[in-house]
């Protein structure tokens, strides 16, 4: 089965607490804080791969995470940092947050990567605390927390030309005579269940990704048949070549249903350049049709040629067209060429690391009344108390002056908080005095 869609949670690392400690040599009096910092957790990265061309591996593994940072030592020894996680996804992947719905990436590219999830930064070691008037603080920073996401992985196919029509057209059949792609083809509708690639190679060097959709139906952009499933993978596509089914009793009436589902799914899709194609003109009655298909399209203003699969006629004129309309488009983002890896000793497409970073608004504050204690939100304010050290009462004054900083404390106040009410920031829970 084809897997174009998958959820999976990312987790990075955490951050590596800092260390408390203090410089003790014979002879060297006073020596002085010398607490090392933690080392930053792992960072986790969403990697294209023009190797895969499914989703199907998140079935069985749907949980990725970094390595924490190494804890700070002493005589100012920091903590290693965490190892990174690649994981690799088909180019043609969009990443989504789940729980948001917000894009994240859109991985087109080989040797393209996204940052999904930051490792946290380690905590800071007494001997950064240091100052003229504290020459000896017993404060350290516990590491941040790293982030952790659900996200949603969406595989739109990328080629050059999608073959779209009704079922049994022959769109299969098509795809096996120009490529080397075996496709499943037996005379029943809905043969086939997912899209098949296939490279087409022409004599002058010339080549294309080719790719069939499984057959199409009236309503389907609303989830008929199997079209809503794979009607995205159309998206992709520079050009279409609509195949009508020539032994159809109204083969026009298919086109226009056909170009209204791909409308109604997303109004570029029927702004895509088109070749009409008329199948299986080894039939008497697709040749009958043909004089009429032929000049509705021109009068539409549409190109349109006749051809069979089954026997070869009319495919390389068909091939050659199509070629030619590719070569006056816009060039592809993403060379579909490539999806089969490096050919003969050729660099990568791209060497070029695109990162994408999670945007946070580190200042927002959120104050509300929840199960009988006042809960805290915000990216800042929470990653301030996940990297205080409760049992130090240094750290914890200092949290008392960051929060007076940054507002929290008034915002408590103007929220109403009375004195002995519960604090929720994270898993800090504290009691208001």
């Amino acid at each position: 089965m084809f897997f174009d869609e998958a959820k999976i949670n990312v987790k990075a690392g955490d951050g590596g607490d800092g260390c408390v400690s203090f410089r003790r040599e014979k002879y060297v009096p006073l020596g002085g804080p010398n607490g090392g910092d933690g080392g930053k957790g792992g960072n986790v990265y969403l990697a294209a791969n023009p190797h895969l061309n499914t989703l199907i591996g998140f079935k069985r593994r749907v949980h990725f995470k970094a390595k924490r940072g190494g804890h700070g030592k002493g005589k100012g020894q920091k903590g290693r940092q965490g190892d990174d996680v690649l994981v690799e996804v088909p180019p043609g992947t969009v990443v989504r947050d789940a729980g948001t719905g917000e894009f994240v990436a859109d991985l087109m590219e080989e040797g393209q990567r996204a940052l999904v999830a930051q490792g946290g930064q380690g905590g800071r070691g007494n001997a950064a605390f240091a100052t003229s008037t504290n020459q000896a603080p017993r404060i350290a920073e516990r590491g941040a927390p790293g982030q952790e996401r659900w996200l949603y992985l969406e595989l739109k196919l990328i080629a050059d030309v999608g073959i779209v029509g009704v079922p049994n057209a022959g769109k299969s059949t098509l795809l096996s005579a120009v490529s080397a792609a075996r496709p499943k083809i037996a005379a029943y509708p809905f043969t086939t269940l997912e899209p098949n690639l296939g490279v087409v190679a022409l004599g002058d060097y010339t080549s294309f990704v080719m790719a069939d959709i499984p057959g199409l139906i009236e309503g389907a952009h609303a989830g008929a048949g199997l079209g809503h499933e794979f009607l995205r993978h159309i998206e992709r596509t520079r050009m279409i070549i609509h195949l009508l089914d020539g032994a159809s009793a109204d083969p026009l009436g298919d086109y226009e249903s056909i170009n209204e589902e791909l409308a109604l799914f997303d109004s570029e899709l029927a702004r895509k350049p088109q070749l009409v194609v008329l199948n299986k003109m080894d039939l008497p009655q697709a040749q009958e049709l043909w004089s009429s298909v032929g000049q509705a399209m021109k009068a539409q203003g549409q190109g349109a040629m006749s051809i069979s699969a089954v026997t070869g006629e009319g495919i390389k004129e068909m091939l050659r067209t199509v070629a030619e309309m590719l070569a006056s488009l816009p060039p592809p983002l993403h060379p579909p060429q490539s999806w089969g890896g490096k050919r003969g000793g050729e660099e990568p497409a791209t060497t070029e690391i695109k990162v994408f970073r999670p945007v946070e608004d580190d200042k927002a504050l959120t104050i509300t009344w929840e199960d009988d204690a006042w809960q805290v939100r915000g990216a800042e304010v929470e990653r301030i108390a996940a990297m205080t050290n409760w049992d130090l009462d240094e750290a914890v004054q200092r949290f008392q002056r960051i929060a007076d900083a940054i507002g929290l404390k008034a915002a408590l106040r103007k929220a109403g908080v009375q004195t002995g009410d519960t604090v929720r920031i994270g898993e800090a829970e504290l009691e208001w005095q």
